[in-house]
């Protein structure tokens, strides 16, 4: 089951995709497109974090709480949280409450906020790939977990002081900031 298949709608799309509605709707208007904007790709990248260990699916569901709990992730914002909105993020049923990934989060907020407007987003986009050294994957066995680019940018990453940016974390940015297309080839969701 590596290779695309038929969605709902008669569309080929990668098989991940068919497993929910709530897939569906992620991988045709969301996974891979260029998302750009600090505060965009600092949600992005602490979904990414919390993910880790868990399904997507999961965090998918939870990104309005996610989203209310973290102020709509802007970077200014959390920043600011006390230990008071620290407490209240452990105790939200809303997210997933994992006490390292909240805590990298905050922490990463705090060192984002010293950075310069744009410094962020030009940081993790000097990490993408010629799209020409990247044929188009034609099944799943074809998607790597980890890439040269990836590693890379985790550390520039962790280099900066950022927390949960490891290499797998980092490419799943990549793929679902549109850094990378890993929509298989005949996806009716491939850019190119």
């Amino acid at each position: 089951m590596s290779a695309a298949l038929a969605g709902p709608d008669g569309g080929l799309r990668c098989p991940w995709a068919l497993a929910t509605e709530d897939y569906v709707t992620y991988h045709d208007e969301e996974w891979g497109r260029p998302v750009h904007g600090d505060d965009a790709l600092f949600e992005r990248l602490s979904l990414e974090a919390f993910q880790s260990g868990l399904s997507w699916l999961t965090i998918l569901r939870r990104r309005p709480g996610f989203r209310a709990a973290f102020d709509g992730f802007r970077i200014a914002s959390v920043a600011a949280f006390t230990e008071d909105d620290r407490a209240r993020l452990l105790a939200d049923p809303g997210i997933i409450r994992n006490r390292a990934k909240v805590d990298a989060t905050l922490a990463n907020a705090r060192v984002l906020a010293e950075w310069s407007p744009g410094e962020l987003d030009e940081l993790i986009w000097s990490h993408a790939p010629d799209p020409a050294s990247r044929p188009a994957p034609r099944s799943l066995t074809e998607v790597p977990a980890v890439t040269d680019e990836s590693t890379a940018l985790s550390k520039a990453l962790k280099k900066r002081g950022l927390r949960f940016v490891g290499p797998t974390t980092a490419y799943a940015l990549m793929q679902a900031c549109g850094l990378v297309d890993d929509h298989l080839a005949d996806c009716v969701a491939r850019r190119s």
